[in-house]
C-alpha cells in the first residue's frame, strides 16, 4: 500500500503581494462566492525550491529548471578550442534530448536556447558534458535513443525533479511524476486587493516646489492562507532509486521550507516572512484528501487565524467520522497555543519512510 505523507498549513501574511497576476496585482479567486486572496501553486514550488531548507540541506541533490543547457554545452565546447559553428551543431546534438532547441537568432547568433525549460539533474548535466569532451576528443555522438540513454535519467538523485516531476515531450520515457502535490494557497476568509497610491520625491530637486517626483500604484492585501500538500512516499523513493536516506532529507526539508518560505514578489517593499503558525502532518495509506472545504463558508470573527484552525480541525473530525480515520496517525503544531514544534513534524514526516516495504 501506498503511505501518504499531508500537510495542511495556516499561514497569516502581512500586507503584501507575494504572487501577482497579469495586472501585477495579488492573485485572487472565488471559493464558496466569496473572494479570496490566492498564492498559485507554481510560486509555491518556486518559493521552496529556491529556499535555505532547500538549498542547505539538499546541496548537491537539486535540479536547474533552465533553457540554457544548450548554451551551457555550447560555451563548454568553445572553451574547450571547438570552433563555434562546429560547436553549436555539436551542442544542438547533445542539447535536443531535454527539448527542441530555437533556430539561430541571425541579429544574436551567440543565444541559444530550447523552446522550454527542461528541468535538468546535476547528473544529466555532467553526463552532457561528458559528451561534449567526446566531440572536442573528435569521438562520434550517438544517435536518438541511444543518446538519451546517454544523457538522461529515469532516477539521479534531483530530489525538486523527484518531488515535482518533469515532462520531457521528445523523450517520455524519462519523465517523472511528481511525488508531490502543492495546491494553490488562498484565504480562509474573503479578502480583496486594496490599491496603494504612492509618491516618491526627487533627493536633487530644490526649487521649493514640494509635488512628488513620481506617482503610481500597486495592489497589495493580507490574511490567513490554507495551503495544502500531499507526498506519495513510495514514490519519491523510487523516484530516487529506492535511496530511503536522500528520501528522508526530502522531506525534512520540505516540511521546513513549506512552513517557512514564501513567495518574493514585492519583497522588497513589504518585507513579508511569515512563518506558518498551524502545522497538521498527517500519515496513512488511505485515499489522501484536503480539507478546504473547511472554507468554503468564508471564516468571520475578531481573531481570524484561532478560527481558522479550529474549523479545519473540526472539518478534519467530521470527515473521520463519515468516512472513517483518513490517516493512521498525525500530529500538530499549533503555535498561538503552544503545541508542538517544526523539528517534531519534521521527524513525524521522515518517519513516513519506516512504513515502507523493503
Amino acid at each position: 500500500m501506498t503511505t501518504f505523507l499531508q500537510l495542511h498549513l495556516l499561514t497569516a501574511y502581512p500586507p503584501s503581494n507575494p504572487n501577482r497576476d497579469d495586472q501585477g496585482r495579488p492573485k485572487q479567486a472565488l471559493v464558496g462566492g466569496a473572494p479570496r486572496l490566492r498564492l498559485s501553486s507554481q510560486s509555491v514550488k518556486r518559493a521552496l525550491r529556491l529556499s535555505e531548507p532547500f538549498r542547505q540541506g539538499l546541496a548537491g541533490h537539486m535540479g536547474q529548471r533552465t533553457k540554457f543547457i544548450a548554451k551551457d554545452v555550447l560555451d563548454y565546447l568553445i572553451a574547450g578550442g571547438m570552433e563555434p559553428a562546429q560547436a553549436r551543431t555539436r551542442a544542438e546534438e547533445i542539447a535536443k534530448v531535454f527539448g527542441k532547441i530555437e533556430p539561430q537568432d541571425k541579429k544574436r547568433p551567440d543565444e541559444m536556447q530550447g523552446t522550454t525549460l527542461a528541468f535538468v539533474s546535476p547528473d544529466e548535466r555532467g553526463f552532457a558534458l561528458a559528451l561534449a569532451d567526446k566531440a572536442l576528443a573528435g569521438e562520434e555522438m550517438p544517435k536518438d535513443k541511444e543518446l538519451a540513454k546517454t544523457v538522461l535519467r529515469t532516477a539521479d538523485g534531483a530530489v525538486d525533479i523527484a518531488m515535482f516531476g518533469r515532462m520531457l515531450a521528445d523523450n517520455p520515457d524519462f519523465n517523472r511524476d511528481a511525488a508531490v502535490q502543492v495546491s494553490h494557497a488562498i484565504t480562509t476568509h474573503r479578502a480583496v486587493a486594496e490599491d496603494d497610491y504612492f509618491t516618491a520625491v526627487d533627493d536633487l530637486k530644490r526649487d521649493g516646489n514640494a509635488g512628488g517626483a513620481h506617482l503610481g500604484e500597486h495592489g497589495f492585501g493580507s490574511g490567513v492562507y490554507y495551503l495544502y500538500a500531499c507526498v506519495n512516499t513510495d514514490l519519491l523513493v523510487e523516484n530516487l532509486g529506492g535511496d530511503k536516506e536522500l528520501a528522508a532529507r526530502g522531506l525534512r526539508a520540505l516540511v521546513r521550507a513549506i512552513a517557512t518560505a514564501t513567495p518574493s514578489g514585492k519583497q522588497n517593499s513589504h518585507a513579508h516572512y511569515p512563518r506558518a503558525g498551524y502545522v497538521r502532518a498527517e500519515l496513512g495509506s488511505n485515499t489522501p484528501r484536503d480539507l478546504t472545504g473547511a472554507f468554503f463558508a468564508p471564516v468571520r470573527g475578531d481573531d481570524l487565524f484561532d478560527a481558522s484552525a479550529r474549523a479545519l480541525e473540526r472539518t478534519a473530525a467530521d470527515i473521520d467520522r463519515a468516512y472513517g480515520a483518513t490517516c493512521d496517525a498525525h500530529k500538530i503544531m499549533d503555535v498561538p497555543k503552544g503545541q508542538g514544534t517544526l523539528a517534531e513534524i519534521e521527524e513525524f514526516a521522515a518517519s513516513a519512510l519506516e512504513r515502507l516495504d523493503g
